[in-house]
């Protein structure tokens, strides 16, 4: 057929060439445009859904934020003034439109949501950050060790440590961690003070929020690691490799890594939706500067804009990680196809 290519194999038989690399491209900015925009509509999804939410709880933003003995004339008007007298949809539908401008709205207290996000979301997002580095490179070398020693007693006694720090919740894991490393030894800060530019005094009052973030994701994610390198481990390339007599750490790295790529990528951004969720009870427990307490804020002033600001500015920063993670695993699918 007129503009296909082929190539001759030394039988004699003729198959299609390999296709160019612009259509490889083409068909590669296909599918990332494709899982964006299934990302972007979840979200949309989901900050209705927190709308519909915070509209149900009894009370509403006027009342909640009213000064105390206001007559009924008085919240009718601030009712009024918030917007709260128009339906649902149509509060959501306006604030959806001023979003790509950047406009999160005005809280039930008068401030912009961005101003009020400015301070604190860096600071969680900084904690969060850090806590999915070590769990990442918690997970990564503990699942590589106990993989080299399978069925021994290290891949037991890793395989149990993982599955106990990942049953534990993140309160509890703070609580045993304040104990410890401050009650008992003196060690590290119980509680986060924070200077002039709102940020934490000192890098010592970073750790314990930290670890009490990472500890239950390095359980989970070692797991992951674990499991993933098993499977690979059953393929033929990597009983050849082990066949021909390489070292097991070459093996490890060079053969069984790469193959598990995809499954460890799925599993870190999993964990990047956890360690945002979990951040809001450690920062409350260790008084850490984020967006915890103001998420605890907005839903007593049933501030619909200020808490779907911050379910926006958190779901965006999970929906890149899970983009990331689809590219990751569809583009190792591609190679292997």
């Amino acid at each position: 057929m007129a503009g296909t290519l082929t190539t001759l194999h030394p039988g004699g038989a003729s198959v299609p060439a390999p296709p160019r690399a612009p259509a490889r491209i083409l068909r590669g900015a296909s599918r990332a445009a494709r899982l964006a925009a299934r990302r972007l509509a979840m979200l949309v999804v989901l900050l209705a859904a927190v709308f519909a939410a915070v509209d149900f709880l009894p009370g509403d933003a006027a009342d909640a934020t009213a000064d105390r003995g206001a007559s009924a004339s008085e919240l009718a008007a601030r009712r009024a003034a918030m917007g709260l007298d128009r339906p649902l949809a149509t509060r959501f539908w306006d604030w959806m439109t001023n979003l790509p401008t950047g406009d999160l709205g005005t809280t039930a207290r008068g401030e912009h949501v961005t101003d009020v996000l400015a301070g604190p979301f860096p600071n969680t997002l900084l904690l969060g950050l850090l806590a999915l580095v070590l769990a990442i490179g918690g997970a990564l070398l503990l699942g590589s060790w106990a993989t080299l020693r399978p069925g021994g007693r290290t891949d037991r006694t890793i395989d149990a440590l993982a599955t106990t720090a990942f049953a534990l919740p993140e309160f509890v894991v703070s609580v045993a961690l304040l104990l410890v490393l401050s009650q008992w030894t003196g060690w590290l800060p119980a509680v986060t003070l924070t200077g002039p530019d709102g940020a934490p005094e000192s890098w010592t009052m970073l750790v314990l929020p930290l670890l009490a973030l990472a500890i239950p994701q390095i359980g989970w994610n070692t797991r992951i690691v674990r499991g993933a390198l098993a499977d690979q481990a059953a393929l033929p390339h990597v009983r050849a490799a082990v066949l021909d007599g390489l070292p097991r750490r070459r093996i490890l790295t060079h053969h069984m890594l790469p193959g598990a790529l995809p499954t460890v990528a799925a599993g870190i951004a999993t964990s990047a939706g956890m360690l945002l969720g979990g951040a809001v009870v450690v920062e409350t427990l260790f008084n850490y500067p984020g967006i915890g307490a103001v998420l605890a804020g907005a839903i007593t002033d049933r501030d619909t804009p200020l808490v779907a600001g911050v379910v926006a500015a958190a779901g965006a920063a999970i929906s890149l990680l899970l983009l990331l993670a689809d590219l990751v695993r569809t583009a190792s699918l591609g190679e292997r196809r």
